[in-house]
């Protein structure tokens, strides 16, 4: 504990605080939790860090700190940055371990009804917001287990989901519903679950994998990277991968590797079109990936496959070189051959268009919800966040957005 308050001590507990208004999405008061760590408050560090964000725990293990708070941080222009979610990971487990738990209260209630569709991250802060302010809040979900990306697309080796089932739990205390098995555009239409309440919040995600073909015939052995993870999580593991290659360079891209590696593949390559520098998945990821066996080609794109018979047993590829931050193909490169019987398409995702225009909702030009600055949509009383209204997806910023538009149903409704 003697270590854990001197790496508190660094803080210098600046007025301005960019670690918590510039840095971090929910702006959690991060030099006042810090600064009850150095008095041994850990029961104050906590509750601050709770009140404001029930997925602490959470984030302190999967958000980009490097990027976000601690990307921030006023001593990390001349030296090290403050260890922020080292220090915010350790309030939470000593609450777990001195069986400590602060519970969220709620007002009243105020004879509101809001339904939330999606019951991820976005889903949950929305949920958690109003529920504070005595809203009776209903979160529909289309699999069978709430937690939507933290349940399906986060691995185990990342977030084991007993804290996922404890987040559940703790939004059933403060009397949030979960209905499961009931799925947009399947189940029910906005236009009707809009009638039974006073407002909706899409936190539907972005569940469309983009892909590219690889062969004019039919193969097997090609999978989404969304249903490569979900297959993971559900633990119905997909056999006889024999070799896997990874296309992208993201943190599902590397979550996707080390996956195939613990469901029994021979050999594991991510190939990536750009060079490390340039990749968008954290340093630390592509590191446990390469600890865990996963082999690393960088500048290189997968062009198309070879296959017999309809399966897969090579990629081929080409080289590429970096010119003014792009990707491009080498000139006189040649193609070549890289082993493959098995690929995962991880370069990226995006919303269900044809799912959100039949509800008639706007989209913007990059194909996702349009919404104003209270988080709504186009349509009365909807509102939307997360993954579904902008392309940075991390969880920290999902519960922003979730927590915006909950925001702006209060100020609408109350």
């Amino acid at each position: 504990m003697e270590n854990i308050k001197e790496l508190a001590s660094s803080c210098l507990n600046c007025k301005v605080k960019p670690c918590s208004v510039k840095g971090c999405p929910i702006q959690t008061n991060i030099p006042e939790f810090i600064n009850e760590v150095k008095n041994n408050n850990y029961e104050n560090a906590y509750k601050i860090l709770k009140e404001n964000n029930i997925c602490s725990y959470i984030c302190s293990l999967v958000c980009p700190q490097e990027e976000q708070c601690e990307g921030s941080c006023v001593r990390g222009i001349k030296s090290t940055p403050v260890h922020i979610g080292f220090l915010e990971k350790t309030v939470n487990e000593w609450a777990i371990e001195n069986n400590y738990n602060y519970e969220i209260t709620a007002k009243e209630s105020n004879g509101k009804k809001v339904a939330i569709i999606g019951s991820g991250p976005a889903g949950i802060a929305c949920s958690v917001e109003l529920l504070k302010q005595g809203f009776s809040v209903d979160i529909y979900e289309k699999d069978e287990i709430p937690g939507g990306i933290l349940v399906y697309g986060i691995p185990d080796f990342r977030l084991s989901k007993d804290k996922v089932e404890n987040l559940i739990n703790d939004v059933k205390k403060l009397g949030g519903k979960f209905i499961t098995r009931k799925e947009l555009g399947k189940d029910f239409s906005l236009e009707e679950i809009s009638k039974k309440y006073d407002a909706v919040f899409l936190g539907i995600g972005a569940p469309k994998s983009t892909t590219y073909g690889l062969s004019e015939e039919s193969v097997t052995g090609v999978y989404k990277s969304d249903e490569f993870l979900k297959a993971y999580n559900e633990k119905e593991f997909i056999k006889d991968l024999g070799t896997v290659v990874v296309i992208g360079g993201g943190n599902v891209a590397m979550d996707s590797a080390r996956a195939a590696v613990r469901m029994g593949a021979d050999k594991v390559k991510i190939l990536y079109r750009r060079d490390r520098a340039h990749m968008p998945s954290r340093e630390v990821e592509l590191d446990e990936a390469i600890e865990d066996g996963v082999e690393f080609k960088e500048l290189v794109r997968v062009i198309s496959a070879d296959n017999k018979n309809g399966k897969i047993e090579n990629v081929n590829c080409i080289e590429t070189e970096i010119v003014e931050g792009k990707a491009a193909d080498k000139k006189d490169a040649k193609e070549y051959k890289e082993k493959a019987n098995t690929v995962v398409f991880a370069i990226g995702l995006k919303p269900d268009k044809n799912l959100i225009q039949e509800q008639g909702i706007e989209l913007d030009d990059w194909g996702y919800i349009k919404i104003d600055e209270n988080g709504k949509t186009n349509l009365e009383n909807v509102y939307a966040g997360g993954d579904n209204t902008e392309s940075k997806a991390t969880v920290c910023r999902a519960l922003a957005a979730g927590k915006k538009a909950a925001n702006g149903i209060i100020k609408n409704l109350l």
